[in-house]
Formats: C-alpha cells, structure tokens, sequence
C-alpha cells in the first residue's frame, strides 16, 4: 500500500502557489506580535476543537506544549471548549492529556 502525504504536504505538491500563498497568509499570523506564541498554539486547540478537527489538535498540542503551556492549561483550554461544543468536547480530553504526557 502506497504511503499516503498528510493534507498540507498533499496541498503543496498539488497546488504549489495557492499553498505558498496560504503559507504566507500563516506565516504572516505566526509573526503578529500581539499574542505569543504559547498562547496562539492554546487557541489554535481550542478552535480546532470546536470544529472536530482531531489531526489539527494533535498537530497543535506539542507545538504549545514546546510554547510553555502547561498540561493545566491545555486541559482548561479543551473545558472552555464545552461552553461552546457542550460535551462534543470531551472525546478530546483523554487523548490530549495522553498526548501532552507523549
């Protein structure tokens, strides 16, 4: 069985522009100064949790955790998550909290 690319590497190697476009569009968010970085990668989990994206959440959990964040702090970011998901949200707790402790 061939190995498949994740979606982004997919995205790069079908369309090449719109992906450096999109790359700079992310870059260009990375390099605002008004949040940092810990607290951007937080959100980030939080957003991709409201959406249902478990690969984005796996993706963003160790990149906030190489930030700073504390396993407490992710934990409190996935809870806020329920004041807009209800309880969809928790199917995300146990594997963050295996994730973060890696």
């Amino acid at each position: 069985m061939k190995e498949s690319l994740n979606p982004l590497e997919l995205f790069k190697k079908e369309s090449p522009e719109i992906y450096s476009a999109f790359d700079g569009f992310i870059q260009s968010l990375i390099n605002a100064k008004a949040l940092d970085h810990k607290t951007k990668q937080l959100l980030y989990i939080a957003m991709k949790i409201v959406a249902g994206d478990k690969a984005a959440v796996a993706f963003h959990l160790p990149m906030a955790k190489l930030a700073g964040a504390s396993k407490e702090e992710v934990k409190e970011t996935i809870l806020l998550t329920f004041s807009v998901t209800g309880l969809k949200g928790i199917e995300f707790l146990a594997p963050a909290m295996e994730l973060y402790e890696g």
